[in-house]
Order: structure tokens, then C-alpha cells, then sequence
């Protein structure tokens, strides 16, 4: 593993100069999971909570999030998305599972904009359901995949 680019030799935070680097097409995909009652996903897949449709306003978040990576990460570089979206898995009876896709054609990647998307989605599914299951877990934020750079690719192994 490589040294931190967000400090110079004396330890000072700094902002990474990518001004040099090519444009590329960049692409990441990260995920996140919510743990839940079994009766409150339901509720979600029924489309029954009160304050609405829970998965269409947790991928809106996601996507206005992504956009404002760079608002909430220090030193992260403000980025012109090519696209952002969000997907909803069910493997079991009381885990949602979200995956987010971000892409750019840009001098730097796209991880933080699909690790923000992911974790904000899931604050927002806890928001919509805390008034029906306050035992909610957030948890499981990863990247699972990133493309271009000149780090290269990543994929996390199954």
C-alpha cells in the first residue's frame, strides 16, 4: 500500500493536484445494507409506510448525496457526474440491500461519490421507518468495484 496523498511530508492536509492526470471514464460501485424487522420491510415493499415510498425517496437521496460529495468529504474533489444510480436487493426477509453506481469522465474517480450515495440512501430508509423499528442497523459500506485511473481496476472478491 502507498503512502497518503492527502498529506505532504510534514504531515499538512492537503488537497490532491490531479491537474495533471488525463481525463478518463471512471466508474464505481459501492453498496450498503439495512438490517429491519421482517414487518417493517414489508411495510417498504408494500409501499405502506406513512411518509411514503421508501426506496424511491432513499434513491433520490442517494443520487442529490452523490452530488454533494464534496460538500461533506474534506479534500475530496467537487466532480461533474456522468450518472449516479441506485439499486435495492432483498436477500433475506429483514436486510435491504443498496448498491450505488457512479460514473465520470474526469481526472479523478468516482469511489467517494458511490460510498456517499450508499450511506445516504440508507440513513433515509432509517429515517422514513425509525417511528416503526428504531432497532434498525446500518452497516456494510464498501466499495465493491471501481474502474479507470491510474491506480487501475479493483473488484472485491465474493
Amino acid at each position: 500500500m502507498g503512502s497518503l496523498s492527502h498529506f505532504d511530508d510534514q504531515g499538512a492536509s492537503r488537497m490532491v493536484d490531479v491537474g495533471e492526470k488525463p481525463v478518463s471514464v471512471r466508474t464505481a460501485r459501492a453498496s450498503a445494507e439495512v438490517q429491519l424487522a421482517p414487518t417493517t420491510l414489508q411495510l417498504i415493499r408494500d409501499r405502506k409506510v406513512a411518509k411514503g415510498d421508501v426506496l424511491e425517496v432513499a434513491r433520490l437521496a442517494g443520487i442529490m448525496g452523490a452530488k454533494q460529495t464534496s460538500s461533506l468529504i474534506p479534500l475530496c474533489h467537487p466532480l461533474p457526474l456522468d450518472a449516479v444510480s441506485l439499486d435495492f436487493e432483498f436477500p433475506d426477509d429483514h436486510t435491504i440491500r443498496i448498491t450505488a453506481q457512479a460514473s465520470v469522465t474526469a481526472r479523478t474517480g468516482v469511489e467517494m461519490e458511490a460510498l456517499t450515495a450508499a450511506s445516504v440512501a440508507a440513513l433515509t430508509v432509517y429515517d422514513m421507518c425509525k417511528s416503526a423499528d428504531r432497532g434498525m442497523t446500518i452497516g456494510a459500506i464498501r466499495l465493491e468495484e471501481k474502474t479507470g485511473g491510474r491506480s487501475g481496476d479493483f473488484r472485491r472478491e465474493a
